[in-house]
């Protein structure tokens, strides 16, 4: 990927969701929500602080993470379908 996310940016590559019910029921495309997991692909450098001192990310390329159902912004990089959202819009790790 030809993409780095600035500052406290990073980019997202949503989890796909399940395609049937823990009761079997197949779920159409149409029916589905959009999952609110995905696999972080690229963090930027992180933020500043009041005093312009860089501030790191805590997350890295490669976590498992939940976010907001509208976070981020919908973005179609090298045929992939990706968000871009600040760190900030990220609830929590995975596992």
């Amino acid at each position: 990927m030809k993409f780095r996310p600035l500052h406290d940016r990073v980019v997202v590559r949503r989890l796909e969701s399940e395609e049937k019910t823990k009761g079997g029921i197949i779920i159409p495309e149409t029916a589905k929500e959009k999952p609110q997991e995905g696999e972080i692909i690229a963090v930027g450098p992180g933020g500043r602080d009041e005093s312009g001192k860089l501030t790191p990310l805590d997350v890295k390329a490669g976590d498992r993470v939940l976010f907001g159902k509208w976070s981020g912004t919908e973005v179609k990089i090298d045929g992939q379908d990706l968000l871009i959202m600040k760190e900030s819009d990220i609830m929590g790790v995975v596992g």
